[in-house]
């Protein structure tokens, strides 16, 4: 933009002042949206058709669901993953009426969940034993610690980042280690998915 002006008072005389303007980013990158806690037992029920046009009605491209969990692909505007976990939670329970925690990541992010993996040769030997509960923010001083002095069981785990993953030797059904006792004790709340669903949505999210 180029602004013309006269300091003199002499329309004869004049200076010229550009003025840059500040760009806007529309770049569109591909993000994972995780849904706590529905579809399951006990917890609330969504179609996953619904949940797709909600996305799509919010101005989102590319909108893909993966199972009934409530895991969703889709391309979006940069914008931090904070504000859009706030804004798709404050839509799905206006919309909806589905009021739940939302867990975003980029592609990035997710490969490397992938690759940050602690516990390689259980996730080769049985997948579905292994757990990763990925988590609203880091979990509060002390926390992981006060979580490995309240498992019972044979379970193990590991926090990387604000991931933290978990090897059920016995499987996940029969466990003692809940989802309940995981967020009491790190001080946050959480969404998991077994090791199988992570490695299908990283490969739909950067196939």
């Amino acid at each position: 933009m180029i602004i013309t002006l006269s300091l003199t008072g002499n329309p004869d005389v004049v200076c010229y002042a550009r003025i840059a303007r500040t760009p806007t980013d529309n770049t569109m990158t591909t993000r994972i949206a995780l849904l706590r806690a529905i579809n399951v037992a006990g917890h609330q029920k969504i179609a996953m058709a619904d949940l797709r046009v909600l996305f799509e009605d919010l101005g989102f491209d590319d909108v893909r669901s993966v199972l009934q969990t409530g895991n969703v692909i889709f391309s979006a505007k940069s914008s931090s993953t904070s504000a859009l976990e706030r804004h798709l939670e404050a839509e799905s329970e206006k919309r909806l009426g589905l009021g739940t925690d939302f867990f975003v990541r980029s592609v990035k992010q997710w490969s490397q969940v992938i690759a940050d993996n602690p516990f390689p040769a259980e996730a080769e030997r049985a997948p579905s034993h292994l757990l990763v509960q990925f988590l609203k923010k880091s979990p509060v001083a002390g926390g992981v610690e006060a979580l490995q002095a309240a498992i019972r069981g044979p379970e193990i785990v590991r926090l990387v980042g604000k991931q933290l993953y978990v090897v059920f030797p016995d499987g996940i059904g029969d466990s003692k280690l809940t989802t309940k006792i995981v967020e009491r004790n790190l001080g946050v709340v959480g969404t998991g998915r077994n090791w199988n669903t992570v490695l299908k949505i990283g490969k739909l999210a950067s196939g």
